[in-house]
């Protein structure tokens, strides 16, 4: 009730927005009655005296507008698939008034069987020195799964934007820091971090780290945005936000899995900076001529998951994603609560109607046994190993692992004991209230795999349909960047994001060292805020060093227009060791204002995540300066996101 509040509040805001009209305006924001979600594309219409006098639509933010209206009585009828149709009564409508409303609607209540356990994993429970094998009965699951699930108090989420106090409040509606995590309202937990620093070229010449295909950050913060509220300032991890659109970039040629793009231009939030943009595009394999797919569905079927936005939402993504399944591809569904059990033996995806009755018939209820799953998943994927195959486990979870295996620490142990097996991992986010982005990130990132977090319909559909190739086949693995600066030209720098990427320099020519992977057509974008050589700025609070100069090792002339030299190393899908690529950029700077549309959006992306963030690195610029650098460097926009991202910024711009 308190974030439907704050957007009534935000909402009477807007009309002030509007010209003055000879005419009245009802407007208004749909919502999901339990989980306080905006619902798009909702179909509305409004009636005067039994007669329509106007149809719309809700859009991506559930906002709805009927304009021109005479003064007196309306009605306003909402309908949607899965949910009650509504119909608000005799709103009255004055001259010239701009009347706002709230549409909450109610889920359609659908009646599921139960489904029936094929498989158990029976689970160790040690009672001081003796180990007891306990077996879980059909019955015992079914009881189990059927519990209701937990109550969770909604409520306002109150934030310190600086991220540096130890604040706590109630559990229920505030946020609070514990170690190294961030909690936010009931449950939810986001790492900790800090900004990268300016690193002197002089004494830290090279920049290494692990590439990021992750995108759950944009997604989630996006979810804040749309509730009314700002994200809290560690959900905010700028190189996801970045690497969540694609980009125009060319496809590689020859044998290499991706290309690369360079580009120098001025900063847009420092002028007295540079900005570096690095592009790479991977190799686009069309799904029907990729190697056979062994999947295993790994899905959270705990009390936590019962609501609208987690499992049933899951379900919707699942189905449409059986839909894009072969005969050669297999599915096995593996689910966990108190226990975890196979729900599905490994099937053919020309079975497309079993796989789907049996997703069909998932219930929550009972607690979380998640590292019991992933052990039962990873011997399902094992026992059905294609050879030459992709073969990757799916987890679909809020993260609220509390049973059972539960440490992060724990259970990134378990994902790294499994790495080697072959076996990639897709971790899926859903949800409100008790998320934990920090353990499911980390999941991701030591799994040799990707998180991505399902705020609604039109992103499960973006991650199980348009980008499964991306989810689904690996292209290259163990993909890692080491940047190095020339001091003749740059006299600092600083890489945007990719904070818990970084790896020691020497980690680059290891390839025992893990690193992220990159999917069929994935773009990486990377980003760095460059100090000219000639500038006056010193701000490193570091002493020259004594012994480190040598006259004798005066650059060539023909290295001294070289900017840098960034260099990758990667890994076949099933391969061993690693492949070494370089490209150089050269000191031929463009003014901003000539920059592609590539570099001008991600800089507007990263520079909306600073402002998100309070970073001290943000200089003057502001939400407008975001805007329209975003709306200048928006392009084709096919698929909408950067619009929808415009729209974001403007939400926060008012909040």
């Amino acid at each position: 009730m308190k974030q439907l509040f704050i957007i009534s509040i935000l909402l009477l805001s807007i009309p002030t927005l509007y010209a003055k009209t000879s005419v009245g305006i009802i407007q208004g924001t749909v919502m999901d009655s339990e989980t306080a979600e905006v619902l798009p594309f909702v179909d509305l219409i409004i009636e005067q005296k039994g007669v329509i006098v106007g149809g719309t639509q809700s859009n991506m933010d559930g906002v709805f507008e009927f304009t021109h209206l005479d003064s007196g009585l309306y009605d306003v009828k909402a309908n949607f698939i899965g949910y009650q149709s509504i119909q608000l009564k005799a709103i009255p409508l004055l001259e010239k008034e701009i009347k706002t409303i709230k549409v909450n609607m109610n889920p359609s209540a659908i009646s599921l069987d139960t489904y029936v356990i094929t498989e158990y994993k029976n689970k160790l429970i040690n009672k001081g020195n003796t180990t007891v094998r306990s077996v879980v009965s059909e019955e015992n699951f079914s009881n189990m799964a059927c519990r209701s699930a937990p109550s969770i108090t909604s409520g306002v989420y109150s934030y310190d934007n600086s991220g540096n106090h130890n604040v706590r409040g109630s559990r229920n509606n505030s946020y609070y820091f514990d170690g190294k995590k961030e909690a936010v309202s009931s449950h939810e937990e986001y790492s900790s971090f800090e900004d990268n620093r300016f690193k002197k070229v002089e004494l830290n010449p090279l920049s290494t780290f692990s590439i990021d295909v992750d995108n759950a950050s944009y997604t989630n913060i996006r979810r804040f945005i749309n509730q009314g509220q700002k994200p809290p300032v560690n959900a905010v991890r700028i190189e996801e936000m970045v690497n969540y659109f694609s980009y125009d970039y060319p496809q590689p040629n020859g044998d290499l899995p991706f290309s690369i793009t360079t580009e120098y231009t001025d900063c847009p939030w420092n002028t007295d900076h540079k900005l570096v943009h690095i592009g790479i595009q991977g190799k686009e394999i069309l799904l029907e001529n990729a190697p056979s797919n062994n999947l295993v569905f790994l899905i959270d079927v705990s009390g936590s998951m019962s609501s609208p936005d987690k499992l049933g939402l899951l379900k919707t993504g699942l189905y449409l994603l059986v839909d894009q399944l072969r005969k050669q591809d297999r599915v096995a569904i593996v689910v966990y609560a108190g226990a975890a059990g196979l729900v599905l033996s490994s099937t053919s995806g020309a079975k497309k109607g079993e796989i789907k009755r049996v997703i069909e018939q998932l219930t929550s209820g009972g607690s979380t046994a998640g590292g019991e799953g992933i052990n039962l998943a990873y011997e399902v994927a094992k026992k059905n190993f294609i050879s030459k195959g992709n073969n990757r486990i799916i987890l679909a979870t809020d993260g609220d692992f509390n049973v059972g295996v539960s440490n992060q620490k724990e259970l990134i142990q378990l994902i790294e004991s499994k790495r080697n097996d072959d076996i990639f991992l897709t971790v899926l986010g859903f949800g409100t209230g008790n998320l934990r982005d920090a353990t499911m990130e980390q999941l991701a990132d030591k799994g040799n795999g990707n998180y991505n977090y399902i705020d609604n319909a039109l992103e499960a559909k973006k991650v199980f349909v348009t980008e499964l190739g991306g989810t689904l086949i690996t292209i290259a693995k163990d993909v890692k960047v080491q940047v190095e600066f020339n001091p003749e030209q740059v006299k600092g720098y600083r890489l945007i994001g990719y904070v818990n990427r970084k790896l020691q320099d020497e980690d680059f020519n290891d390839d025992t060292k893990d690193a992220g992977e990159i999917g069929s057509g994935h773009t990486v974008t990377m980003l760095y805020e460059v100090i000219p050589a000639n500038s006056l700025e010193d701000n490193f609070n570091i002493d020259a060093l004594k012994y480190q100069h040598d006259p004798t090792t005066k650059e060539l002339v023909e290295l001294q227009n070289e900017i840098l030299t960034v260099k990758f190393r990667f890994k076949k899908p099933k391969g061993t060791s690693s492949i070494l690529i370089s490209q150089v950029l050269l000191n031929t700077s463009v003014p901003l204002n000539k920059a592609t549309q590539n570099c001008r959006f991600s800089a507007s992306v990263a520079s909306f995540g600073m402002l998100l963030r309070d970073s001290k690195y943000k200089g003057e610029f502001n939400y407008p300066q975001v805007i329209e650098l975003a709306k200048n460097s928006k392009g084709d926009d096919d698929d909408g996101t950067r619009s929808e991202f415009i729209r974001l910024v403007e939400m926060v711009a008012v909040l």
